[in-house]
């Protein structure tokens, strides 16, 4: 493709998928310490439905969107002296616009991508990956033997999350929706699995006779605050990392005290690699993550003009694993 055929996804009004559009980009003159990739793999991702749909408030409209893509180096500014042209590279926390097949990002947010890594699984796997480790050795850290509740389970964060916790001897019970995403998540490493239309609580203290789970991990949000905070062992911690269904909202720290005594946090991926140095960390730890056999379920491909069918799809909740645009 020529730079002259640059192209990308926006939208000019917030709502369904149906306001995203496809046209033409006009490349920009890059601004000192940007580099300008040409995206090979894009990563979908439920926070770019929050930016749409207006939950999330973008920076201006019209807007790009998208966050996460994996692709090769095609113009550096004049003082970016860690990359230059030809330079595979992945990236998480750019500024919207991924969904295009050429994007500017400040050099700090640029990661280096190893040969032995394709752009699928980068642009698949890499934020998703992150979030996982994030979550597992930052925001909280079980122990072999701990037992933990993770819900959406057999999605793109949820699949290498029962990945992580078998590999560590975490017991993870993975809340799903079917018996077919049930499968999946005890194949990728859940101990246990629980279906969303079942008093998951009733079930989750039953499974650890009585005691509930040490830790809790809900993206859902609005609709699954009630069973996470029933559902967590006295003195337990409840992490709500996502909004599926809409943001939590009324929280009461009375009731976080009846609950026993529970610690609740709702952390963001982003503050935790704001440090090029802790961002360089963690994508090497998952690039390792990678080599050692972690297997990134890429459930859905689409082109990157077919963006409103990759989100009717995530907002479905119909599909496991992660979706990748490619352009």
């Amino acid at each position: 493709m020529n730079d002259t055929d640059a192209q990308r996804v926006v939208f000019r009004s917030h709502g369904s998928p149906s306001v995203l559009e496809f046209e033409s980009l006009t490349l920009k003159p890059l601004e000192l310490g940007q580099v300008r990739v040409r995206n090979q793999a894009i990563g979908v991702n439920f926070i770019d439905t929050y930016f749409r749909s207006g939950l999330y408030a973008p920076p201006a409209l019209p807007s790009g969107l998208g966050t996460e893509g994996a692709g090769t180096v095609v113009e550096c500014a004049e003082d970016v002296q860690q990359f230059q042209p030809g330079d595979r590279v992945a990236y998480v926390q750019s500024t919207l616009g991924a969904y295009s097949t050429h994007h500017c990002l400040d050099q700090r947010h640029l990661v280096h991508l190893p040969d032995d890594i394709s752009f699928t699984a980068a642009a698949g796997g890499l934020l998703k990956g992150l979030t996982t480790l994030c979550l597992f050795n930052q925001v909280s850290r079980p122990k072999s033997g701990d037992t933990v509740l993770f819900h959406a389970a057999a999605g793109g964060v949820g699949l290498l999350a029962c990945q992580y916790a078998r590999s560590k001897g975490v017991r993870l019970i993975g809340v799903v929706s079917n018996e077919a995403k049930a499968e999946q998540a005890r194949s990728a490493g859940a101990w246990e699995t629980v279906l969303t239309g079942e008093n998951i609580a009733e079930k989750v203290r039953h499974l650890t006779g009585g005691k509930g789970a040490r830790f809790v991990y809900d993206s859902v949000g609005r609709s699954t605050w009630r069973s996470s905070l029933d559902a967590t062992a006295s003195c337990g911690h409840l992490i709500s990392f996502g909004n599926a269904s809409g943001p939590v909202v009324n929280v009461a720290l009375a009731e976080l005290a009846r609950a026993g005594s529970l610690t609740v946090s709702r952390p963001i991926l982003f503050d935790y690699i704001s440090d090029p140095a802790a961002l360089q960390a963690a994508a090497l730890e998952f690039f390792q993550w990678l080599r050692e056999g972690l297997n990134v379920r890429v459930g859905a491909t689409y082109a990157l003009n077919e963006a409103e069918q990759a989100h009717l799809l995530l907002e479905s909740r119909n599909t496991t694993g992660s979706i990748v645009l490619v352009p």
